[in-house]
């Protein structure tokens, strides 16, 4: 939740738009789109795929640029004892490679295959 609501608020800023302007183009309220960002709501794939069509992306696109995110910061800072911090485990985060939602892609259709993704909040 927390990194796909800061990739949204870091787009939405970054276009210099308001949270007006997006959660009317998404048909979302104000207040539930500033809750998406700060991350203390849980958004369906519809109303995120909303949300990212209001800021000219595609659902795959902000979910690949939460993946940039978790990786970045699962590759970032370290311990004093030079391990790397352990963030979510990066193996259970799943890219999404269309706006399809996952429930249209069926439970199993990627278990257990190496190297896929899972995006899970």
């Amino acid at each position: 939740r927390d990194l796909v609501g800061g990739v949204l608020r870091r787009e939405r800023l970054a276009q210099q738009r308001t949270l007006k302007d997006v959660a009317e183009a998404a048909r979302i309220s104000m207040p539930y789109l500033s809750e998406l960002e700060r991350g203390r709501k849980e958004a369906s794939s519809e109303v995120l795929a909303a949300a990212a069509r209001a800021l000219g992306l595609g659902l795959a696109d902000l979910l690949a640029m939460a993946q940039g995110e978790l990786i970045r910061l699962a590759s970032g800072p370290r311990r004093r004892d030079g391990a790397a911090m352990s963030v979510a485990s990066l193996t259970s985060v799943t890219s999404v490679a269309s706006t399809t939602s996952v429930a249209d892609r069926g439970p199993s259709r990627h278990a257990g295959r190496q190297g896929d993704v899972r995006l899970a909040a």
